[in-house]
């Protein structure tokens, strides 16, 4: 249990909430942080906001992150090589933070997984509703495994 002030509000947040909270959520796309909620990525911003029910101009990025680092959420900050020139193939099973995909769809940019879901219908909606596009393929069982690819519009 975390106790923070967020605009002047005080507010008691817990990590298996936070994870409850955000099950039936999509999260936007990622434009510099992001915190890892149950293998999926959200901006932190995203994730204090429905947590508090405030608007995201209330609070700054940094606050968020902080607030989810000391739930124990992983808080990153986006690698320009992840959505860089040259990084056409991806990531492979086996690469960090694919593993939390294996299975499933994906939408995949550079070496970035931008979304992740269970179908690819799922998948190719997400990417039409924000605008962007993507490889989507699933990441195999194991690393012997064949993929599928279809491509977003």
């Amino acid at each position: 249990m975390t106790l923070a002030t967020v605009a002047g509000h005080k507010y008691k947040f817990d990590a298996a909430i936070v994870e409850s909270a955000l099950d039936r959520i999509d999260p936007e796309p990622i434009h510099e942080h992001y915190v890892v909620v149950r293998g999926r990525r959200f901006p932190p911003k995203q994730v204090l906001a429905i947590m508090t029910g405030l608007d995201r101009a209330d609070f700054t990025t940094h606050l968020a992150r902080a607030i989810l680092r000391r739930l124990g959420f992983g808080v990153h900050r986006r690698s320009q090589a992840a959505v860089g020139p040259g990084a056409l193939s991806g990531p492979r099973l086996g690469d960090s933070g694919l593993e939390a995909h294996v299975g499933r769809w994906v939408a995949q940019v550079g070496a970035e997984v931008i979304y992740s879901a269970d179908n690819p219908e799922s998948v190719t909606k997400w990417c039409s509703r924000h605008g962007r596009q993507a490889r989507v393929w699933r990441v195999p069982d194991s690393p012997g495994a064949a993929g599928s690819t279809l491509s977003s519009p």
